[in-house]
């Protein structure tokens, strides 16, 4: 069993889904978070009266699953992340899990 973690923009969120059904993770949690791409955009956003919104909305997806299916998601990734007219691809990490209960 291992970790899988992915994060996307909002614009995403129902490709990540279907990606998710193609490689048959059924059981994963969703978390919204904001994103940023440079330390610029987070000084931004930590003065007194912003400008501009700082992050992006986006979303953090979590699973404990198979390298099997880990494996398909991956290469589903790549494959959709080719095709991209945007900065900002899907991104996958797996952590190893050393214990769980």
């Amino acid at each position: 069993m291992k970790l899988l973690i992915v994060t996307v923009v909002e614009a995403f969120e129902k490709d990540i889904l279907r990606l998710f059904k193609n490689a048959n993770i059924e059981s994963f949690s969703e978390s919204h978070i904001d994103g940023f791409k440079t330390s610029s955009s987070l000084l931004r956003t930590a003065s007194w009266f912003p400008s501009e919104t700082g992050g992006v909305e986006s979303s953090l997806f979590f699973s404990f699953t198979t390298e099997d299916k880990i494996d398909v998601l991956f290469e589903l990734i790549q494959e959709f992340n080719k095709h991209l007219e945007t900065n900002n691809p899907i991104k996958a990490v797996v952590v190893p899990i050393e214990k769980s209960i």
